[in-house]
């Protein structure tokens, strides 16, 4: 096999490629790409192989071949694709990994190889929702101390930095993994957890800890969503990040929100 671009660590699952399967890589991350890999496991024709991006140390490591690491940006994710002759590509990542699903874009249209984005749907609000949306994390620290002085944080350990200037605010931020340096806050609590979360836990959690407004990213899905369903039964206000929109040519030419979905453009894909 042609040497990985910039892998960190890979594990490969069950011998070799057998002549007839064709090689689908997977930019994961997310319950969608798990339940994808775990759809294709065994599957006669396509040879699944799972891209994590390494940002924890103990991934949930979905069936199949598992790569993890970054790619060294575009020509790193192109040079892969072509390297490891790549035949179709499925881009599961986070809806907020901007990123990755522009260098997905143009280097399979460099490459010539299909394709497909998939992408759970936002939340939509709730008649009984307090949502105030957000287009940026700075916009998000500036609410906050205008609605609640007690925050739960749910947006990412690379993306505290915005918070920073808010002595006022006490903070319960959750996290995968414990940090292994001071957070830039000036006061909080860490939280461990890996979703899924149910509303009964959340609610739990956000009265024991006195929460009065909710942070938080519009992911999407069901893992994550009982944050906000116990908000909403608290009465409390949620500051929503809207998505990112990538312009039409930095984005995937087709779509779908299901692992269904995924599964049927894949099986499109082996019709000769």
């Amino acid at each position: 096999m042609p040497k990985l671009s910039n892998p960190v660590d890979t594990e490969r699952a069950g011998g070799t490629r057998a002549a007839a399967q064709r090689r689908l890589l997977i930019l994961g991350g997310t319950g969608e790409a798990a339940a994808l890999a775990e759809a294709l496991s065994g599957h006669e024709r396509i040879e699944p192989i799972t891209s994590l991006a390494g940002r924890t140390e103990a991934p949930n490591r979905p069936p199949g071949t598992v790569r993890i690491g970054g790619f060294g940006g575009l020509q790193g994710l192109l040079d892969y694709i072509r390297d490891e002759s790549i035949d179709l590509v499925v881009d599961a990542t986070h809806p907020f990994a901007q990123q990755i699903t522009r260098n997905a874009t143009i280097a399979c249209w460099s490459a010539e190889v299909p394709l497909l984005r998939l992408e759970r749907p936002a939340w939509d609000p709730h008649p009984d929702d307090v949502w105030y949306e957000v287009g940026t994390l700075a916009d998000a620290a500036a609410t906050v101390p205008k609605l609640g002085a007690r925050a739960f944080l749910t947006v990412g350990a690379g993306e505290l930095l915005p918070f920073a200037g808010l002595p006022q605010v006490w903070f319960l931020v959750r996290l995968i993994e414990a940090p292994k340096e001071r957070l830039p806050l000036a006061n909080y609590e860490v939280v461990l957890g890996r979703g899924p979360f149910s509303a009964a836990k959340e609610l739990r959690l956000l009265e024991r800890h006195g929460i009065d407004v909710v942070v938080a990213k519009n992911s999407g899905g069901d893992a994550t969503y009982g944050k906000i369903a116990a908000a909403r039964a608290l009465g409390l206000p949620v500051i929503l990040l809207r998505r990112p929109t990538l312009p039409a040519t930095e984005r995937p030419e087709t779509v779908v929100s299901t692992v269904e979905a995924a599964l049927a453009w894949i099986e499109a894909q082996l019709t000769p």
